[in-house]
């Protein structure tokens, strides 16, 4: 009797083994690669394909799921920069017209994203340069982010972030599907593209100019010290000393689809 009472026992605790083990296995197989997501939603935006369904998952998902996938630097920051990049072009291309009133078009919450809706302000100065008030040029953070923006946001922010978002105008740096695996080299050499068109240095007066990213974000590059590193080291200007900095005008005229392969 004893025996067959084990032998029960033991059958028991096996089935509950392999139906545990299915369920591992199952929620593995079907665990979302957000990267993966991001990287298909601006592809099929290139491709002028539906996005809605990508929408929905994105819209659905929960903070926790996300903050679990996302569980690296890069594929943070590879993940926001496709979102707020894809949804750019979503919105602007059904919606124009909101862009006559850009100050409001970015912080109006519209991306709905892991249960909640965001804005464009919140993923870019919150989410993808770590909780910086937007209007403190690179030099303070918000004091109070929210639950969801310190769990979602990047840890290390980077400063050539500022040559991969595009906020549709024509001067913003063009569209690329960033994979985190490759992040750092797209980054690279994406700044050095757009540097190499928006800057001028005149060797005779030893002035450059240069895109007013620079101003808005100064503390982002590490100040005119840092700017000026950053032009030299992307073969702006042959030197650091002496160099004086101009910022030339940015042209906000709307400006979508337009897309580059990094």
């Amino acid at each position: 009797m004893k025996l067959k009472f084990y032998f029960l026992v033991t059958l028991f605790a096996l089935s509950c083994t392999a139906k545990t083990n299915l369920q591992a296995q199952t929620e593995t197989e079907t665990k979302t690669d957000f990267n993966e997501l991001s990287e298909s939603f601006l592809q099929r935006i290139i491709d002028e394909k539906d996005t809605q369904e990508i929408q929905d998952i994105l819209a659905n998902t929960s903070i926790e799921e996300l903050d679990n996938a996302l569980d690296t630097n890069d594929k943070r920051l590879a993940f926001w920069l496709n979102i707020y990049n894809g949804y750019i072009q979503v919105i602007l291309q059904k919606n124009p017209e909101l862009y006559d009133d850009r100050g409001s078009f970015f912080k109006l919450e519209q991306i709905k994203i892991a249960g909640e809706t965001v804005s464009f302000a919140k993923i870019e100065h919150g989410l993808i340069r770590k909780s910086q008030w937007e209007y403190g040029l690179g030099y303070i953070r918000k004091w109070f982010p929210n639950k969801s923006e310190r769990k979602l946001r990047v840890d290390e922010p980077v400063f050539n972030v500022h040559f991969a978002l595009n906020c549709g105008a024509k001067d913003c740096p063009p569209v690329a599907i960033y994979e985190w695996q490759r992040l750092q080299e797209q980054l690279n050499i994406g700044t050095k593209r757009l540097l190499e068109k928006t800057s001028e240095y005149d060797s005779e007066t030893n002035v450059v100019k240069v895109t007013s990213l620079f101003s808005w974000f100064r503390g982002d590059f590490g100040g005119k010290g840092g700017i000026k590193k950053i032009l030299k080291e992307n073969e702006i200007i042959p030197s650091t000393k002496g160099v004086d900095i101009e910022y030339t005008n940015y042209d906000w005229t709307l400006y979508l689809d337009n897309f580059i392969e990094l």
